[in-house]
């Protein structure tokens, strides 16, 4: 197995000690304890392109993820089977594959011995040349600038380590974005167009279904919005499952726009967090390509990282795909070893 494995040393559980083990384990794996994307990219180029990988590991968040399969695909290399270590803060992708703590991980892959893990294939969304898990904007997006920037207060040790996972998201949450919405931000609204094959949606039941009048070049939704995005994995970070019918329609991005107001969203907190349906003011479309209008700009996040204001998004289903390890699946096959 020709294993690459990359350890971002400024996630949140990102360590030398990761790399101490990745060494020991696998000592003719090639190895990168990186800093920053640039870092990153020189490792790619000078250690993966001669050489490429059958099997990328990737110790960090969701962003760290997305970061290398862009960077990869900038330098035109096919994208390797990826096992996610979870280093990061939300872990969406490693939290949907099973991932257990790094250790656990790495010497559960370490009985593979030569042989290839188990994989899962996933779909990728894509937005403005890159790829991405998840990509969204309204309250997501807004929490999330608000989180990194109540956490930038607090001085490198072990109050910002304990504000740095849910604690500290919900804490964002409470204290910044929510009491800014009810302060009576304008209303933001969005007329979301289908640009690809009819859409599919969601009955009540949970069945995927045709759309009505969901035809190319249809209107989907014109009204008000608080989050909107889409996705090809079931989560956010966090155990927020925010797209629970992502796979459900194969080679379909799942989009969900959710119409309710900050206090009606206050009240459904569990329920959308827990991916409940059906719920009031929950749109739910299957499509290839579609554009969202908003009449204002808002905030957009992919794969967990802020990238900026837009007034409108075009969201498309990627050519390329990823398979990661399905952790879970391994788990099975090292205990019937």
């Amino acid at each position: 197995m020709n294993l690459a494995v990359m350890v971002n040393l400024h996630a949140r559980r990102g360590s030398e000690r990761v790399g101490a083990m990745v060494q020991r384990l696998f000592p003719r794996a090639r190895l990168a304890l990186t800093r920053s994307q640039e870092e990153a990219q020189t490792w790619i180029d000078q250690q993966l392109r001669p050489n490429p990988p059958t099997l990328l590991l990737a110790g960090g968040g969701d962003g760290t993820i997305t970061g290398l399969i862009n960077a990869m695909r900038q330098q035109g290399l096919a994208l390797p089977a990826i096992g996610v270590l979870p280093l990061g803060t939300g872990n969406a992708w490693a939290r949907v594959t099973g991932a257990p703590k790094p250790t656990v991980a790495l010497r559960q892959l370490a009985a593979c011995g030569e042989e290839l893990p188990p994989l899962r294939p996933f779909s990728l969304v894509k937005l403005e040349g890159r790829l991405a898990p998840f990509a969204g904007t309204g309250w997501d997006s807004e929490v999330l600038q608000d989180f990194k920037d109540q956490l930038a207060q607090f001085p490198a040790g072990p109050l910002r380590q304990a504000n740095a996972g849910l604690r500290g998201y919900m804490g964002a949450l409470f204290s910044r974005t929510i009491p800014r919405h009810m302060l009576g931000k304008a209303d933001l609204r969005v007329k979301v167009y289908n640009l690809g094959a009819p859409a599919l949606t969601v009955d009540m039941r949970g069945h995927v279904v045709p759309m009505p009048r969901g035809e190319t070049g249809a209107l989907l939704y014109d009204g008000p919005v608080g989050i909107a995005g889409a996705a090809t994995t079931p989560e956010f970070g966090f155990g927020f499952k925010a797209f629970p019918f992502a796979q459900a329609a194969p080679r379909r991005l799942s989009v969900r726009v959710y119409g309710a107001g900050v206090l009606e969203a206050t009240r459904s907190m569990f329920k959308l967090w827990r991916g409940e349906h059906p719920l009031p003011n929950m749109h739910d479309f299957f499509v290839e390509r579609l554009r969202m209008d908003f009449n204002r700009e808002v905030p957009f996040q992919m794969g967990g990282d802020i990238m900026g204001l837009r007034r409108s998004l075009e969201f498309s289903l990627a050519e390329e795909s990823v398979r990661l390890v399905d952790w879970r699946q391994l788990r099975r096959v090292v205990a019937n070893a």
